[in-house]
C-alpha cells in the first residue's frame, strides 16, 4: 500500500511538473517570438529570406520527427500540393506581410494589428463561410478591439507610410489567410502536421519568386559584395533562435492544449502578450507612448472578450486549434 501510495504521489508530481513546463515553454516561446522577430529582421533585414529559413526549420523537423516516428503527417502528394497552393500563396503572403511590418515598425504596432484581424475574420467567415454573424458579446469584444486600436494609431508619434502600408497589408493578408484556411480544414482532409507540413513546404517552395519580385535577391548581392557582417555571429544569433522559437511556439503550443483547458489556454494567451509588451518596454527605446499602451492593453482585454464569448465545447475547439497551429512564427 505504501509503496503504491509513493507511486502514485510520483505519478502526480511528475504530471504537475510536465503540465507546468510546458505552460512555461509556451509562455516564453509565445511572449519572445515577436522581440526575436524583430531583432531578427534588424540584424537581417531580408524578409522573405528570414521567413524562407522558419519554413526550411519547420518543414525539417515536421519531416525528420515523422520518420522517427515522433508524429504524424500526412504523405506527400502533387494533387493534394495543388489544391493547397493557394493556402500556402495566402501564408506566404501573410508572413511576409508580418516581417515587414516588424521591419519598419515597433512591436507594438505589430500587436495591434495582429489584435484586430479577428474583427475581420468575423465578417468573412459570414460572407464566405456561410457563418452566422456573431452574438451582440462577440461584437462587444470586437469593438473593443476597434477602439483600442483607434486609441493607439491617433497617439503613435512614430506613424509612417510604410510601415502603416504594410500593416495594413498584414492585416488584409492575415485575414484572407484565416478564413481560406478554416475552409482548407474542412474540405482537404489532412491532419494537423499533414497541414503544418504543407503549408511550410510550399511557402519555402514560393521563395525564390519573392527573391525576384521584391528584388530581395540583388540587396543580398549587394550585401556580400561590399564584405558586410550579414554573416557574423549577432547577424546569425537572432535567425536562428527565430526559426527555434518558430518551431517551438509549435511544440509546445499542441502540447499546452492537451495538458490544461481551453480557459487556461486563454489565460496564457493574455499573459503572453502582457510579457511581449513589458519585454518591449523595458529592451527597445522605441515603442508607444503611455496612451498607445493603455490603447494596446484595450486591444488585449478585447481579445479576451473574444475567446470567451466564442469558447466552445472541445471537438468544436479542435478545429480552430489547427487553424492557430498553422502561424508556427506569428
Amino acid at each position: 500500500m505504501g509503496s503504491d501510495g509513493e507511486g502514485n504521489w510520483y505519478t502526480s508530481l511528475a504530471h504537475q511538473i510536465s503540465m507546468y513546463g510546458v505552460a512555461a515553454g509556451y509562455c516564453l516561446s509565445a511572449s519572445l517570438l515577436s522581440i526575436i522577430n524583430k531583432w531578427a529582421v534588424m540584424k537581417f533585414p531580408f524578409p522573405g529570406a528570414l521567413t524562407a529559413m522558419q519554413y526550411a526549420t519547420c518543414t525539417a523537423a515536421v519531416v525528420l520527427c515523422g520518420r522517427l516516428k515522433l508524429l504524424e503527417h500526412d504523405p506527400l502528394d502533387l494533387k493534394t500540393m495543388w489544391r493547397f497552393l493557394p493556402a500556402a500563396i495566402l501564408f506566404y503572403l501573410s508572413l511576409f506581410s508580418n516581417s515587414e511590418l516588424l521591419l519598419h515598425a515597433n512591436v507594438d504596432t505589430f500587436i495591434v494589428f495582429r489584435s484586430v484581424v479577428p474583427l475581420f475574420v468575423a465578417v468573412g467567415e459570414t460572407l464566405f463561410l456561410h457563418q452566422p454573424w456573431p452574438l451582440t458579446k462577440t461584437w462587444a469584444s470586437l469593438a473593443t478591439i476597434f477602439a483600442g486600436s483607434v486609441l493607439y494609431v491617433i497617439t503613435d508619434y512614430q506613424f509612417s507610410f510604410m510601415a502603416y502600408t504594410w500593416a495594413l497589408a498584414y492585416l488584409v493578408s492575415m485575414t484572407i489567410d484565416f478564413v481560406y484556411i478554416k475552409h482548407v480544414i474542412m474540405t482537404i482532409g489532412l491532419n494537423t502536421w499533414g497541414l503544418v507540413l504543407y503549408n511550410n513546404l510550399e511557402a519555402l517552395l514560393l521563395f525564390p519568386l519573392e527573391l525576384l519580385i521584391m528584388g530581395e535577391l540583388e540587396k543580398m548581392k549587394r550585401e556580400i559584395k561590399h564584405d558586410s557582417d550579414w554573416h557574423s555571429f549577432q547577424v546569425i544569433l537572432p535567425v536562428l533562435l527565430s526559426c527555434l522559437l518558430g518551431l517551438s511556439i509549435s511544440f509546445f503550443g499542441f502540447s499546452c492544449r492537451r495538458a490544461i483547458s481551453a480557459t487556461g489556454f486563454t489565460v496564457l494567451g493574455v499573459v503572453n502578450k502582457l510579457l511581449t509588451v513589458v519585454i518591449n518596454l523595458v529592451i527597445w527605446e522605441k515603442h508607444s507612448t503611455w496612451v498607445g499602451t493603455v490603447g494596446l492593453l484595450i486591444c488585449m482585454l478585447g481579445g479576451v472578450m473574444y475567446q470567451q464569448s466564442t469558447s466552445k465545447p472541445n471537438n468544436a475547439a479542435k478545429q480552430e486549434n489547427e487553424e492557430e497551429q498553422l502561424k508556427l512564427v506569428d
